[in-house]
């Protein structure tokens, strides 16, 4: 049985496959005979799905702006926080007399 080098075994993952030039072009070849006639209206429906999911993330993001600028008073509030301490009163505090 004859060895491998390290750095043959090091360099070489056995669990991925990444395709070059060559298995791009069979892939393409395939494509073409499978999908040749209707490409066009695979291209077209793929283009009008990807244009319907933009509008549809745009008016989610419309409606989530809409409801936190309506819902919320002043910028870095929130509505169930207490009101802020006012000054205390000089009425209630007066300074002990001896």
């Amino acid at each position: 049985m004859t060895s491998l080098p390290y750095n043959l075994l090091s360099n070489t993952t056995l669990a991925f496959w990444t395709p070059g030039p060559l298995e791009f072009a069979v892939l393409a070849v395939l494509g073409l005979l499978l999908f040749g006639r209707r490409l066009p209206e695979v291209g077209r429906g793929l283009g009008r799905s990807i244009v319907e999911f933009r509008k549809g993330i745009k008016g989610i993001e419309d409606e989530i702006e809409n409801e936190s600028s309506a819902s919320s008073g002043p910028r870095g509030t929130l509505p169930n926080d207490p009101p802020p301490p006012s000054a205390p009163d000089s009425a209630n505090h007066a300074p002990a007399q001896d």
